[in-house]
């Protein structure tokens, strides 16, 4: 992962993503033990307390629980937790700037749904 230290979003928040991004790949599991703040600082070259900025982000969205003197850990319901987050807020964002778009560009509903299918295919048919 690369931390756009430039970007328009918060590095705090590209840390937090990063975790859930690594929880819903499996990289960690319900009750494994995440990177402190520390680890975090040095693998991204960031100050340690940005990166317990974005684990206390986690943690106020029981994504992460804390167990005293060891760290962060993975909640049981996170992974759940994530998918909810992500569907309802990143995704359904992205589809409402597809949308307006779609109606600047005078595409139909059926169209912008054939495209959507298509390049479904697409996707689907470059992975195999």
């Amino acid at each position: 992962m690369f931390i756009n230290a430039d970007g328009s979003k918060p590095i705090y928040i590209q840390i937090s993503e990063w975790i859930e991004t690594e929880i819903l790949n499996g990289n960690f599991t319900k009750d494994e033990k995440v990177y402190s703040q520390y680890k975090l600082a040095e693998l991204f070259n960031i100050n340690p307390a940005t990166a317990a900025k974005g684990l206390n982000i986690l943690y106020e969205e029981n994504i992460l629980y804390n167990k005293r003197g060891l760290g962060k850990f993975v909640s049981n319901d996170a992974k759940e937790l994530i998918l909810d987050k992500r569907k309802n807020q990143t995704l359904k964002g992205l589809i409402q700037e597809v949308v307006l778009e779609s109606e600047r560009l005078d595409v139909s509903e059926n169209e912008l749904i054939d495209m959507i299918k298509t390049i479904n295919k697409e996707r689907k048919g470059d992975a195999t």
